[in-house]
This record gives structure tokens, sequence and C-alpha cells, in this order.
């Protein structure tokens, strides 16, 4: 089974006629995702790929009952696109884009809140479910269907990640990209909750890195969970006050967001800690 993109997606790609929309897409039909249509303001009646092209979501759900969104529009752009898209009655929002203005993402997250719809994102590679589909950059040959839930701060690693998974046998049951920038869409906490009631999920990893706070809320709700969830942390030499690749990583003093801070509340949360990617496969297999 899965979570959040499931059987029932069905999927738009906003800013689908651009070179990088067009690309991807024609991966993700490939990997068996299911499309319905494209949008791109002004390209109205166009198809690509054989999928028709409207200007707005709008149409594209009231046509053919669209429920989720993909989009590779650029980042001075993404707030409306996504805005228009969860005003559409969008219920799961994938946006792929990095440079978003952090202003654009406190609107977009708020206006995803009040309307009950996922937003992952902003700077996620997205999210996939082997054997359904998958809405966003991710490889999908690294991927295979099993019962392991990923959630990913970092694109590369969760591919890493699924690599070593599949080396001992064990596929994914879904992988959710949360995104790399300060503030996301969707907190770590929110997903874990949808794993622990999935009832094909039978462990979880969660990649982070070093900043934020995200991992540390994380770790108090895993107090509570049955199922066995494994952490890796990423970042652990990065100096204090120095951005390290993600927008995200970055730890503005001493003490918080720190690769410590965040080990010592999965330990404390009952969680397994690996010292290296190599080791969440190794921890996995004990744990199950």
């Amino acid at each position: 089974m899965s979570i959040l993109l499931d059987n029932e997606t069905r999927a738009v790609v906003q800013g689908i006629t651009g070179r990088i929309g067009s690309v991807q897409t024609a991966w993700m039909l490939d990997y068996g995702t299911k499309l319905v249509a494209g949008v791109t303001p002004g390209r109205g009646g166009e198809t690509v790929h054989d999928l028709p092209v409207y200007d707005d979501v709008y149409e594209a759900v009231e046509k053919h009952g669209a429920n989720a969104t993909v989009l590779f529009v650029p980042g001075p752009f993404l707030r409306d696109a996504v805005l228009e898209a969860i005003d559409a009655g969008i219920k799961l929002v994938v946006a792929i884009p990095e440079h978003v203005p952090l202003h654009d993402v406190l609107q977009m997250k708020s206006a995803a809140e009040k309307n009950g719809a996922w937003l992952l994102g902003p700077n996620t590679p997205g999210i996939i479910s082997p054997g359904i589909g998958k809405l966003g950059i991710m490889p999908g040959n690294m991927f295979t269907e099993g019962k392991i839930g990923i959630i990913s701060r970092s694109g590369t690693l969760s591919y890493e990640m699924a690599g070593l998974l599949n080396e001992v046998g064990l596929g994914q049951s879904t992988m959710v990209g949360v995104g790399g920038d300060p503030v996301v869409g969707s907190r770590m906490i929110k997903i874990l909750q949808e794993f622990e009631v999935d009832p094909e999920t039978e462990a979880v990893i969660i990649v982070g890195e070093i900043g934020g706070s995200s991992e540390e809320e994380a770790a108090e709700f895993i107090k509570e969970m049955k199922k066995p969830v494994i952490a890796y942390l990423a970042g652990r030499t990065a100096p204090s006050g120095r951005r390290m690749g993600h927008a995200g990583a970055i730890i503005k003093k001493e003490g918080q967001g720190t690769v410590e801070s965040k080990i010592k509340a999965f330990k404390k949360a009952g969680a397994l800690v690996a010292s290296k990617p190599s080791d969440v496969a190794v921890l996995i297999k004990e744990c199950l």
C-alpha cells in the first residue's frame, strides 16, 4: 500500500510545456503515473505526450477529476500556481522548484492548511509509491515495491536509502521528499502519522539533516509509534552559521538544529540512529 500518492491519484502537470516539465512528464508517464492533463497559461488547446493542455487548473479538475498536481514552474511564479491549484480543489501539491521566496512559501503553506491539502516542498524531489507512480524528479529505477516508508529532506540521499534497502531485499511503500528549504509545506510529524496508520508500512526511515527543528518535532510523535523508526542525519561536520547545500541546512547557533540535538531527541524517543547510510538497512533488518 502507499500514502498520499495512491491508485486514486489523478494528477496534472503545471508547467508541462517547459523543457523540464515536458521531459519529466514523459518519465512520469513511463513509470505508470496516472497523469490526466497539463496546465500552462496561454497554451490551452495544445497537447504534450498526448496529454491535453489547459490554461488553468480549474478546467483540468472539471474535465478530468484531477486531485493532485506536480509543478515545474519558475520559483518566482510558484506561489500563484500553487494557490490556483489549491483553490481549484487539488489535495496533493508537489512543488519541485527551488529559489522560492520565503514569504511566498508561508502563503502557500497557510492556504494548504486552510483547505486540507498536502503541500510537499518547495525544493523537493517529490513523492514516489513504487508500483503506482511518482510525482517528481526521482529516478524510478532506484525504487522497488515493499513495506518501508521513507521521509527525506534530501533527494539524493533518499535515492541512496532506497538502493541500500533494495540490496537487502526490502522495498519501499512510499518515499516522501519534504523539501530542503527552511520552511516547507508539510511537517515530518504529519507524514509519520500517515505511515503509522498505513497497514502495509512496517517501518519508517527518516533522512534528516542539520538546521530547523522538524526532526525534534517528529521525535515527539515517535514516542507514541508502534512501528520502528530508523534515522540518519546528514551534516555531522558542518560548522555553525554556514549554509551547507540546502537552504534549510544551517545551524543558527550552538545547541539548535545540530546533529547532536537531533540524535539525542531520536534516541530519547526510541528511534534507532545510523552513523552512516549503509547502517540503515542493517538496522531495519534487525527491527523486522
